[in-house]
């Protein structure tokens, strides 16, 4: 992380920019003049800080999506039972609470009327308006393109999470107010953001990294927006003229529920936009952003894992277009940066508050055993990046990481292991929460899987598997690889696959699968794989897959002596396989360990070893002990299939995935915005 910018996140103070509490109340109080304000860019800067900050800590990053997005595509899930944390992730509309995310909803307000009254008053420059009419960039220009992106992107993730929303509103006295189509506001946020692009830095440019809006980013969002609105989405049919004269080509229609599933009829004219600023992200507003494809260290191998490691080193990654900053540790008045996303999707531990080894872990996203074993191929060096069989004790150790519902790393399933907090260069065990990893908003991986989608749509099938080759290249090392002869509705479904094994975790996999028109089709196939794992672990001992992976019943386990990091791993040896796992030595780092075995061998994982049999006898007499894996969660069956998509029952239902809009915004609107898709009123 750039030191400059984490001085920035803690010292920006609250000037007439300042967006109000409610934003339906949008006047923007002054108690700074706005000339000295921004005065200078480095004073700007300051004040646009501010709005970075607001989004991160003001619920809009995290309360909005982060909890949910993550856990709820078929091959990712939340770790707790009868937990209301996930009933967004499980669609379980029938739980939710009317005001279940106001703090996250109003908080996004916040940040667009922030960043509104930031861009206008740049607007108003004389060296903003003499460099626009020459055609220049300068830190002017750039600092309003930073103030619109940041604008948008908080309206697209509304949109995402809350569907047609009031738009237009900030820093205006509003009394009358209703819906407005979440395609005219996608018109508006591309026209705003190609209007301001061309007069922004790329990355790489101005001082200007992934931890800023730049014209890279801004360039892959138009077309992020522009794919969405392309796509299928869950859509409302109890607002009469809301779409106004657009027309839907319907996949599936909920009348109970007044809502449809289906995309616009002129979907190709967002995926020409799309395709042509994927185009420019990926190209010549690319500037240092790039896919990176060799990894220097000497020790390792595996490009794909480099991009992590850059966030787990707080610095930032090439891959990143962009990331949220956050600093580590606590801020200088006492307050916690909101360090929230290595303790969410970190390697679970159950460590304690603060001085463990390491210190607590929630980790809120788990894999399915059908991810695990069954998506994956065993030499697809993602695999164990994404995914670890093993959490923490807290205390130094290496721990399996039970089937049994719950959380941190002795409970819960299979953690995301993508920021594993052994693999940080200087490992934080202060405090829990305060470990400094930035929120990412988008990489270069991601843009190349959505302009395949967006090209696979046009037709252009060739150039769309190109890029899907070029992904698996950088996972793989090799074309032996590639995937071959693929059009049409194959090409579609290989593209949101390899979405599966490349961005597993990272709050993207469930956009891939809602836009396609796949969601309600896969979470009813991952509910019915569930339920078939669990008969064969119950009647036979294991599940096997098509790759022949068996999901075992027991695995045989044994603590070996030291503290030892796994990279690449060697296949049959039990302790370095699976790879990307072990442990750090936390003695070193002056908090308190048990024992000296801390590593943890692992037998009986893809080819199952049955009880009494002279295999695990064998295993029993060299020191390992047999422990319950399958059978916990066979045991927890309904668990399971309830945190899967639950709120989907039938391949032609309509995925009901929004927020509801709060009570204080549909009680002031005078009846004119209301909740839809059968969500509460109040």
């Amino acid at each position: 992380m750039k030191k400059f910018f984490k001085i920035l996140l803690l010292t920006a103070c609250c000037v007439s920019l300042a967006s109000c509490e409610d934003y339906l109340d949008t006047s923007s109080p002054s108690n700074m003049d706005d000339a000295f304000a921004t005065s200078s860019p480095s004073e700007a800067l300051k004040i646009m800080s501010k709005a970075y900050a607001t989004y991160r800590q003001g619920g809009a990053m995290f309360t909005l999506y982060d909890w949910n997005d993550p856990i709820r595509s078929d091959i990712e899930a939340y770790p707790e039972g009868a937990c209301g944390n996930n009933r967004y992730g499980r669609m379980a509309v029938s739980e939710v609470g009317v005001d279940d995310v106001k703090g996250g909803f109003n908080g996004a307000f916040n940040v667009i009327s922030y960043t509104d009254k930031f861009a206008s008053v740049i607007a108003a420059k004389p060296e903003y308006q003499d460099a626009i009419a020459a055609g220049q960039v300068n830190d002017w220009t750039h600092l309003y393109g930073e103030a619109v992106g940041l604008w948008a992107t908080t309206y697209f993730r509304l949109t995402l999470h809350f569907g047609d929303i009031p738009f237009g509103h900030e820093n205006k006295s509003v009394s009358d107010y209703e819906l407005t189509s979440r395609f005219a506001i996608y018109d508006a946020l591309i026209a705003k953001l190609q209007e301001a692009e061309k007069s922004m830095y790329k990355l790489g440019e101005g001082g200007i990294d992934g931890e800023r809006v730049s014209r890279t980013y801004v360039n892959a969002l138009i077309g992020q927006i522009a794919l969405h609105a392309a796509g299928y989405q869950t859509l409302r049919t109890d607002v009469e003229g809301l779409y106004g004269e657009l027309s839907f080509e319907k996949k599936a229609e909920d009348t109970a529920n007044k809502c449809m599933y289906a995309r616009p009829t002129n979907y190709k004219s967002y995926l020409t936009i799309a395709e042509t600023y994927f185009a420019k992200a990926m190209g010549e507003a690319a500037g240092s952003a790039k896919l990176i494809t060799v990894d220097e260290r000497s020790y390792v191998n595996n490009p794909f894992q480099r991009h992590f490691q850059y966030s787990l080193d707080l610095q930032v990654s090439p891959e990143t277009l962009f990331e949220i900053a956050c600093p580590q540790g606590i801020l200088p008045d006492g307050q916690t940066a909101n360090g929230e996303y290595l303790y969410a999707f970190g390697r679970g531990s159950d460590g304690g508050g603060s001085n463990a080894a390491p210190c607590k872990l929630f980790s809120a996203v788990r894999i399915t055993p059908g991810g695990y074993w069954g998506v994956f191929s065993n030499d697809d060096p993602r695999r164990d990046v994404s995914a670890v069989i093993t959490g923490m004790d807290g205390k130094g150790n290496e721990i399996v990481t039970s089937w049994a519902p719950g959380n941190k790393g002795s409970k819960g399933g299979m953690c995301l292991n993508k920021w594993s907090f052994e693999y940080m260069t200087n490992p934080y065990v202060t405090k829990q929460r305060c470990a400094g990893i930035n929120y990412p908003v988008m990489r270069m991986a991601e843009v190349y899987l959505m302009q395949a989608e967006a090209k696979a749509g046009l037709e252009k099938d060739g150039e769309a598997l190109a890029l899907v080759n070029t992904i698996r290249r950088r996972a793989f090392g090799d074309s032996a690889h590639d995937l071959k002869n693929l059009s049409g509705a194959a090409l579609k479904e290989a593209i949101m696959h390899e979405a599966r094994l490349e961005l597993f975790g990272e709050s993207r996999l469930t956009w891939f699968q809602i836009r396609g028109g796949y969601l309600s089709e896969v979470a009813v196939a991952a509910q019915n794989e569930i339920k078939a794992i669990c008969k064969d672990i119950r009647e036979k001992g294991y599940h096997e897959f098509a790759n022949g992976n068996q999901f075992p019943a027991y695995i045989w386990t044994k603590k070996t002596e030291g503290a030892t990091l796994v990279y690449n791993g060697v296949d049959g040896d039990p302790v370095m396989w699976p790879a990307w796992r072990g442990t750090c030595d936390y003695s070193v780092l002056g908090v308190s360990v048990t024992g000296t075995a801390h590593n943890l061998a692992v037998e009986g994982l893809f080819k199952a070893i049955q009880p009494d049999s002279a295999e695990a006898q064998a295993l029993e007499a060299a020191g390992y002990a047999k422990v319950a894996y399958g059978t916990v969660y066979a045991e927890n069956e309904s668990h399971y299939v309830t945190n899967m998509l639950s709120g989907v029952s039938a391949k032609t239902d309509v995925p009901r995935y929004f927020f509801p809009i709060p009570f204080e915004t549909l009680s002031q609107s005078k009846g004119k915005v209301t909740n839809g898709y059968g969500m509460p009123q109040m």
